[in-house]
């Protein structure tokens, strides 16, 4: 199967194009502020609906500029430093998720501060709605043949334009169906049934870790990166750092034993 059959570009009206890869973003955003609302009127959520409308905005602006700025000067910075206007291209592609759950998970500190809520009670509803998210960006990763998985002889491979004459494992869609769907189920699930405080937030970490370690093993390396200890690539040692925070996140939400007392009982 060849992938350069999927034009990235959704439409064109004169100049102006909507790249698949940005349409996919807002569906992901679109779709998590209706899981968002849905919290709310679960009684999920101790604020009005105008307040979650500012944290969707907030949450935009963080992933965009904190998963751009983590791909651009910790992935690719050699590239970027002399071809400076390209950091605004986003349509090409090019964003970190560990950014964007760095620069969200701050910008949910501030909103829990300024709302006088739990830190874990905002980032547990986030967990939910966002881990969706995870699918729809490894979707547009596909269709713009970039982050493609390592050459495999197997029924499932795909030829990329920019990975050589070579089928390779589709990893972007391993990462999408694991890390965007089937975590969003169990988290989906869970969410009722657990009282406290935190416990969500370090089960989307570890099962992100988790998951994302073992698609790996499929994924290219970053050539700029390579293998470290001959056998780990940089994603996975970035899984690895992943899994140990939820770990610690998750005993420390343990310890603090704070329960929500908006999940019925």
């Amino acid at each position: 199967m060849n992938q350069d059959w999927i034009n990235p570009i959704l439409f064109s009206l004169g100049p102006v194009q909507l790249h698949w890869y940005g349409a996919l973003h807002v569906m992901a955003f679109v779709i998590g502020g209706l899981l968002l609302k849905y919290l709310y009127r679960q009684k999920f959520w101790a604020l009005s609906e105008g307040a979650i409308d500012q944290y969707i905005v907030w949450l935009i602006l963080a992933m965009f500029i904190g998963s751009r700025l983590f791909y651009v000067f910790i992935y690719n910075w050699d590239y970027y430093s002399t071809h400076l206007l390209e950091i605004f291209a986003l349509w090409k592609g090019g964003m970190s998720f560990y950014g964007s759950l760095i620069a969200m998970g701050l910008v949910s500190w501030i909103f829990a501060q300024k709302h006088k809520l739990h830190f874990f009670q905002i980032t547990d509803c986030l967990a939910i709605a966002g881990s969706q998210g995870i699918l729809w960006g490894r979707i547009g990763n596909f269709i713009n043949g970039e982050l493609y998985g390592r050459v495999t002889d197997s029924w499932i491979g795909v030829i990329f334009p920019t990975g050589g004459p070579f089928p390779r494992h589709p990893s972007q869609l391993y990462e999408g169906i694991l890390e965007g769907f089937v975590l969003f189920i169990i988290l989906f699930y869970l969410f009722p049934r657990e009282r406290f405080y935190g416990v969500i937030s370090s089960l989307f970490l570890l099962g992100y870790g988790v998951l994302r370690f073992f698609v790996e093993f499929f994924r290219e390396p970053d050539a700029q990166f390579g293998f470290y200890l001959k056998f780990f690539s940089f994603g996975q040692v970035l899984c690895i750092l992943t899994m140990l925070f939820g770990w610690v996140m998750l005993i420390y939400a343990r310890r603090l034993n704070i329960k929500n007392p908006l999940i019925p009982r």
